[in-house]
């Protein structure tokens, strides 16, 4: 698995979570999929990690600055992530303002800089001898662009864009087309935009590639697409919901950015009104950064209902969690899940993937189901269909 941010608190999770795994040190709890068995997905100690970040330190330095594992298992998975350090990435401080590193790939073009990752791409299968790689896109959250400009209509619009350097194009579209390009599936658990540009997801299309996406799914939004189903099943009429987030890691601090910030609210928001079926008119999200927190995250929501009779009631929820725990997880799952994709011959949107995010792309611009058992009784379904496909029989050891 290359990963987009291997430095980041959710990738070094996932990364120290596998290998403390492979000793045994630690159950399967918390990998949704870890009770379906027989339906071709590969094994857990079948993946390899590699990725790029901004900052240069090798996983141990970054896990520790981190904070989210134990002393006990950071000394465990040190051997292992002592010897693992990110490639450089790709830049642009135009869409994150309050990230920056020092390991930025030197090009002089926006064509120069999508050819470096796809020479990454390869290296990585060929050194650690793949035999497939999926790409996951957990960077910092970049600020909205507008995926309806001319350059992002076509394949061969947004080759040309890359061509003339165009602005718009920021570093979340250069990973996925990187990977796109080449029939290799990607998954953007970012706000950012990157394959849902109708250029890319055509593409997809043409090369096989699956897709995923966006914004992993994983506290606050989770719970709002378990409870507004509920409420709206019991004729609960849903006046306002407030939602507030302190959180203090590096996700956090690029949101600090208010470009960022405004992105990651608009994914956030977007569920439940579809939800309900009808727009609710104090639905608010706020989002602030909070150092002291570090990635044990706060969420709390305040939810006004009118009843039977027009009697007013109320639902206060507060979850503490730590953000990188819930998130890794479910990296981990969508890249076995986009591999299983590939090898059925699956490309462009993989619908069945959508509970994995807040804002779910969908094929053609078709409507998304935002209910969390629904999405899961897909999922399900989706998986179920591998007994009826000659999927490729997984080696005992898939390294990609």
């Amino acid at each position: 698995m290359a990963i987009v941010g291997l430095g980041g608190a959710v990738a070094t999770t996932a990364v120290a979570g596998m290998e403390l795994l492979r000793q045994g040190r630690v159950d399967t709890r918390g990998l949704p999929l870890a009770g379906v068995k027989g339906l071709g997905l590969v094994e857990y100690g079948a993946l390899t990690f590699g990725g790029w970040d901004l900052f240069e330190e090798d996983l141990v330095q970054a896990a520790r600055h981190h904070a989210v594992l134990t002393e006990a298992q950071l000394e465990a998975v040190a051997p292992t992530l002592g010897r693992m350090r990110p490639w450089p990435a790709a830049s642009n401080t135009k869409f994150c303002k309050n990230v920056v590193g020092t390991a930025v790939k030197q090009a002089r073009s926006l064509r120069e800089q999508v050819q470096v990752l796809r020479d990454d791409l390869t290296r990585f299968k060929k050194d650690e001898r793949l035999d497939r790689v999926v790409v996951v896109n957990l960077a910092s959250t970049e600020k909205s662009v507008d995926a309806t400009r001319p350059e992002f209509a076509t394949p061969e619009s947004f080759e040309k864009a890359l061509d003339a350097n165009a602005p718009d194009i920021g570093p979340a579209m250069l990973y996925a087309y990187a990977a796109i390009v080449d029939g290799i599936p990607f998954a953007n658990f970012t706000p950012s935009v990157a394959s849902d540009i109708p250029a890319l997801l055509a593409l997809a299309k043409r090369t096989g590639a699956p897709l995923a996406g966006k914004d992993g799914k994983t506290g606050q939004t989770l719970l709002k697409t378990v409870l507004a189903p509920a409420l709206r099943d019991r004729a609960l009429h849903v006046d306002g919901w407030y939602s507030t987030n302190i959180l203090g890691n590096r996700d956090g601090e690029a949101l600090d950015d208010p470009a960022s910030k405004q992105n990651k609210l608009d994914t956030k928001g977007a569920a439940l009104d579809s939800i309900l079926g009808y727009k609710v008119q104090d639905h608010i999200v706020q989002i602030q950064y909070y150092r002291p927190r570090g990635d044990n995250k706060e969420a709390w929501d305040n939810i006004d209902v009118t009843g039977f009779l027009g009697q007013p009631m109320q639902l206060k929820l507060n979850f503490l969690c730590k953000d990188s725990i819930l998130a890794a997880p479910l990296v981990v799952e969508l890249a076995r899940t986009l591999d299983l994709a590939r090898r059925r011959g699956e490309g462009g949107v993989i619908d069945a993937l959508g509970c994995f995010f807040k804002a779910p792309m969908s094929p053609d611009g078709q409507p998304v189901e935002h209910a969390m058992a629904e999405q899961q009784r897909h999922l399900m379904a989706w998986l179920a269909q591998g007994r009826a496909h000659q999927v490729e029989r997984a080696p005992e050891r898939i390294r990609g």
